[in-house]
């Protein structure tokens, strides 16, 4: 539990930092396709060395994943019956006979139609929610975090001896 609120209370302060908008949504996309597939396959390694590779933040995909998680319980139905459809096409069977018969590919899982539905939809659908995360974010920055440091609240914390202390301290020992 502690995990999950240390990688919120992270989450948050890069949403009010610089960091950059297209490293937050791409962390939101990840964790959506984490969330949304299930685990222990060679997607989730895949999305895993992707987030390692590239500037995607982590904190951002775990909390992502989190969450996403559960609503893709409630969309198996949903995910089964695409995964179907997409597996008993006559025309398909072809594909996913090379395909089962290749070394590495049947560690997919993708001959079973949860699988096959959620992953497909997952894909699919990122690039929509790295658009609309990143947007999200923005209008948050934009909205939120600007209006609230105008106000007497935040300006009269921000003169409190204990918050310089700690943005000194966060400034010498962040990482």
């Amino acid at each position: 539990m502690t995990l999950l609120l240390k990688q919120i209370f992270g989450f948050l302060k890069l949403l009010n930092s610089d960091t950059g908008t297209n490293q937050l949504a791409a962390g939101v996309a990840a964790g959506f396709v984490l969330g949304m597939t299930p685990a222990f396959s060679l997607q989730t390694i895949l999305i895993i060395l992707m987030i390692l590779f590239f500037r995607i933040q982590i904190g951002a995909a775990l909390l992502g994943a989190f969450f996403f998680a559960f609503p893709a319980y409630l969309l198996d139905p949903v995910f089964s019956k695409v995964g179907e459809l997409l597996l008993e096409t006559e025309s398909l069977s072809s594909l996913w006979t090379v395909l089962y018969n290749m070394p590495i590919i049947p560690y997919t899982r993708f001959y079973n139609s949860l699988v096959m539905g959620s992953g497909v939809l997952a894909f699919a659908l990122s690039p929509l929610i790295f658009v609309l995360a990143k947007i999200l974010i923005q209008k948050y920055r934009v909205k939120v975090v600007d209006k609230f440091k105008e106000t007497k609240f935040w300006k009269a914390v921000k003169a409190t001896a204990l918050f310089k202390w700690y943005a000194k301290y966060d400034s010498l020992y962040s990482v």
